[in-house]
């Protein structure tokens, strides 16, 4: 082995002071850079704004209000009365539709009954974009609900004018789903008598 002809520095033959020393130094600077750190640190991304996300939540859209709607029906200056209403998510869209049973506003007896779907876009007004039950028809409607995108309803009937308009004598069960680019009805048992 060859010898260096150089004397032996200092710095190559440590001893146990000189790790002494060197760990209190590192002990300072660790101590010194949390004592100057900000009192509420904060971390930051700076991603590109294409890359950023969003946690805030944004709420549900509203379904429309069917005490903003111009129902299509004639009641000879009577006013129209919405008997029911049920808010569903029926094409699938995110965005909810409202299903309202509506009738004129009579004084007394049993008037027909009209069911509407409503739509709105974003800030327009609420509108009818299917009518699921015409009050040509003369039904009235009985149960009523909107479920999983389905609405249902028992639509009550007369055999005959001769039936008086308070009792109706008839009932069929009836659904609605969107299908496509419209409303698919089935029916239960065909227009039974009671």
């Amino acid at each position: 082995m060859q010898t260096s002809a150089l004397p032996d520095l200092a710095h190559t033959a440590t001893k146990p002071v000189h790790w002494l020393a060197t760990a209190a130094a590192m002990a300072g600077v660790v101590a010194a850079a949390g004592l100057l750190q900000p009192g509420t640190a904060t971390a930051t991304a700076t991603a590109a704004p294409e890359q950023r996300t969003t946690t805030q939540q944004v709420a549900p859209p509203a379904a429309p209000d069917p005490a903003r709607v111009e129902f299509p029906l004639e009641c000879g200056g009577a006013g129209t009365t919405v008997a029911e209403q049920a808010p569903g998510d029926l094409d699938g869209d995110g965005r909810p539709e409202t299903v309202a049973v509506v009738h004129c506003d009579a004084g007394s007896g049993t008037p027909p009954s009209g069911i509407y779907v409503l739509t709105q876009g974003s800030g327009a007004a609420p509108r009818v974009v299917a009518t699921l039950v015409d009050p040509a028809d003369k039904k009235t409607v009985g149960d009523f609900a909107v479920r999983e995108g389905r609405v249902s309803a028992t639509l009550l009937g007369y055999s005959s004018l001769e039936v008086p308009r308070c009792c109706p004598d008839q009932e069929e069960q009836a659904s609605w789903r969107w299908k496509g680019n419209t409303f698919v009805r089935t029916s239960g048992d065909q227009a039974r008598a009671l």
